[in-house]
């Protein structure tokens, strides 16, 4: 089995591995990767996998980390007061949050999308990668793959 031992910063991939948020968390995990091959990651703990990351084994072979697409709550709002209240009651849970300019979204649970409706916001279902704010202690990194 392919063991996955270290983040890279370069490196041509040789094949993805697409996992939702809950193992994206993980240090150790048994994995499949898209082309079908079993893996194992081996990673530091406490930092989380995003988007684009790139893993390697010992041996050099490179491995893209892809966001799985998952449900979500998304709720679009233009009103920067109304954004930072739900934005806040959301935090107050400890729900993690992905925050892009006026879409704030996070995992889908109808008792947050009824608290958000109460404010006056319209929480819709997507299905879509899920990539939380780190957080002001979350250590490990963080990049926007936008550019």
């Amino acid at each position: 089995m392919l063991e996955l031992v270290r983040r890279v910063t370069r490196g041509r991939p040789t094949t993805t591995l697409t996992l939702p948020l809950e193992k994206r968390v993980r240090s150790r995990l048994r994995v499949t990767l898209d082309d079908g091959n079993a893996a194992g990651v081996f990673l530091e703990r406490g930092e989380v996998l995003r988007d684009g990351d790139l893993i390697a084994s010992a041996d050099g072979l490179v491995v893209r980390v892809c966001a799985a697409a998952e449900g979500l709550s998304e709720v679009c709002c233009d009103d920067p007061l109304l954004f930072a209240r739900a934005c806040y009651h959301l935090g107050n849970r400890h729900v993690p949050l992905q925050i892009i300019e006026g879409v704030l979204r996070y995992q889908h649970d109808h008792v947050l999308d009824d608290m958000l409706k109460g404010l006056g916001l319209t929480p819709t279902f997507v299905e879509a990668p899920f990539e939380p704010e780190p957080g002001a202690y979350g250590g490990g990194h963080r990049h926007d793959h936008a550019h």
